[in-house]
């Protein structure tokens, strides 16, 4: 009797991993970063991301450029200009590094909704293309590959040529 038992548990238990082993869902992964990185369209969007911030760039170096000569030449002539008058250009000099502040926070501001911008559609792309292929693949689940992006199985698919190929590169 015992025996008997003995097969019939272990039986349930064959019969229950060869149906968790044929249950399981097709797994792929791909390096999204990777992927974002050699898309044509990402580079044109870095290549006008970065004219932008050498514009921004350029305009506030002019403008501390203007503030460091007009602090030297108020501090050449300081020894003749009035208490009043004196005052007047500190108050002067402290208002213009503020502005100057003001338009550095501007432009990392602006900087970062054109990148928003830029990217969102490209990356809208790319997460189309990788679930069109993955469709046509039967795959169930796509992971990151990126580490700490949530690997779960590293040797799943890698759709990354497909992917590339879907997008015409």
């Amino acid at each position: 009797m015992k025996q008997v038992k003995k097969i019939a548990v272990a039986l349930v238990l064959f019969v229950a991993a060869t149906s968790f082993v044929n249950a399981q869902s097709k797994v792929a992964h791909i390096d999204v970063q990777k992927l974002l990185s050699e898309m044509p369209e990402m580079k044109a969007a870095e290549s006008e991301l970065k004219k932008l911030s050498e514009t921004y760039q350029a305009d506030i170096q002019g403008a501390m450029t203007e503030l460091r000569n007009k602090f030297t030449q108020y501090n050449n002539e300081a020894a003749n200009k009035s208490k009043e008058e004196n005052d007047k250009r500190a108050a002067e000099l402290q208002g213009q590094e503020k502005t100057i502040g003001e338009a550095q926070q501007k432009a990392q501001q602006d900087i970062q909704k054109k990148q928003s911008e830029l990217f969102a559609p490209i990356s809208e792309r790319a997460k189309a293309a990788i679930e069109k292929v993955a469709a046509a693949q039967g795959f169930d689940y796509v992971l990151d590959a990126q580490a700490g992006g949530g690997l779960i199985v590293s040797k799943g698919k890698d759709l990354l040529s497909e992917v590339k190929q879907e997008l015409g590169f």
